[in-house]
């Protein structure tokens, strides 16, 4: 009862996280979402049936069942991976993201030019004689491998 309530704990703190807004709480719900679910493989191993795995030749009926053990390895592994993929788009993704700003009232750092009332040219604020200024390529920009 106590590791059905476990698992249970386990699952649902995971999905609870996984709904909440964020990339580290997505992070810690995925976490916490695959140690529920292998908890939930490795306790149809036959946890209760625990035998000596060497020595004597063991009673097979009283030893756990093998396949299960290997599929939670796998699971822990690929788990591990994901984990560390969705840590490198959390630490990167938030570089260029305006959302966050618009949904805190926040102003962001660089004013719109778009509507700016003195601009009567028609221009917007972009300088016409220029089609690519400095720092707008990709290999321009500090941080992305560029020169900079």
């Amino acid at each position: 009862m106590a590791l059905a309530l476990t698992v249970g704990v386990l699952i649902g703190g995971g999905v609870f996280m996984m709904l909440r807004r964020g990339m580290v709480r997505l992070i810690i719900g995925f976490a916490l979402l695959s140690h529920g679910v292998n908890l939930l493989i490795m306790s149809t191993g036959g946890i209760d049936r625990r035998g000596e795995p060497l020595g004597s030749s063991p009673d097979p009926a009283t030893t756990a069942d093998a396949l299960p053990q290997a599929f939670v390895l796998t699971a822990i592994v690929i788990a591990f991976a994901i984990t560390m993929y969705m840590l490198v788009l959390a630490v990167t993704g938030d570089e260029d993201d305006d959302t966050d700003l618009e949904l805190t009232g926040r102003e962001m750092e660089t004013p719109d030019l778009m509507d700016d009332p003195a601009d009567s040219a028609g221009t917007h604020g972009a300088a016409p004689a220029d089609p690519d200024p400095v720092g707008t390529r990709p290999e321009q920009r500090p941080g992305r491998g560029g020169r900079a």
